[in-house]
């Protein structure tokens, strides 16, 4: 018997193995081909890096870290509706165009998140 295409797979530890090695596989692959990923992991880096070394507050650093992986998210899934939209429509087309820049301002958001976790962090070291 031929399996569907959204037919559950198999459950239990396998399916977790599975699942594990298809996203460092999405990691490495958007890691190779996009320069705005490359960009955030960099960014990232230097970010958590900074936020570990600085005299701020636990609390502060916990959501500054975690905003930035949440960066590498949205950056991950505008990686994704980028692919797809240009697989669907590889010719240009308003929707498909809104589509992709809607995606794009979900990282930018995402992105000015974490920044403004950074601007509290700075003002508590200054003392504001």
């Amino acid at each position: 018997m031929e399996k569907q295409p959204f037919e559950p797979g198999r459950r239990g530890p396998f399916n977790l193995t599975n699942r594990v090695i298809w996203s460092l596989e999405g990691w490495a692959n958007t890691f190779r081909t996009e320069f705005s990923f490359r960009s955030w992991v960099l960014a990232n880096i230097v970010s958590s890096g900074l936020a570990f070394m600085l005299p701020i507050a636990e609390f502060e650093r916990l959501i500054i870290v975690v905003l930035g992986v949440l960066v590498l998210a949205a950056e991950l899934l505008n990686t994704a509706i980028e692919h797809l939209a240009d697989l669907v429509e590889p010719a240009k087309n308003p929707a498909i165009k809104a589509c992709k820049d809607a995606a794009s301002a979900g990282v930018a958001v995402t992105a000015c998140a974490a920044g403004v976790a950074w601007i509290f962090a700075l003002a508590g070291l200054a003392g504001f």
